[in-house]
């Protein structure tokens, strides 16, 4: 987990980045009123592994589970499938619903 302290390498700028559970916590927002949550720590899904997990976050900065990227956090990530789906939320429209 040596490169969880640092973001993974994209166009997109965290607003937010701090140290969780022997790892780090990414945060993104997008205009479109959604974010992200990029973790990689001992706990969370492929952290052990140098891995990421990414939870799509509503307007309010809560975990949401309604939108066509996911319905649950998404783990074991490689940065650039990381970037891909920062990517396609970045993209969404504000009215989306799953």
């Amino acid at each position: 987990m040596s490169g969880a302290l640092f973001p993974p390498p994209s166009h997109f700028i965290p607003v937010q980045s701090k140290p969780l559970h022997r790892g780090a916590q990414h945060i993104y927002k997008f205009p479109n009123g959604f974010g992200a949550s990029v973790i990689c720590t001992m706990y969370s899904r492929g952290g052990p592994n140098g891995l990421w997990e990414l939870g799509v976050l509503d307007e309010l900065g809560d975990l949401t589970y309604s939108t066509p990227i996911t319905d649950d956090v998404i783990g074991y990530l490689e940065d650039e499938e990381v970037c891909e789906l920062l990517t396609r939320i970045n993209a969404l429209s504000r009215e989306v619903t799953a």
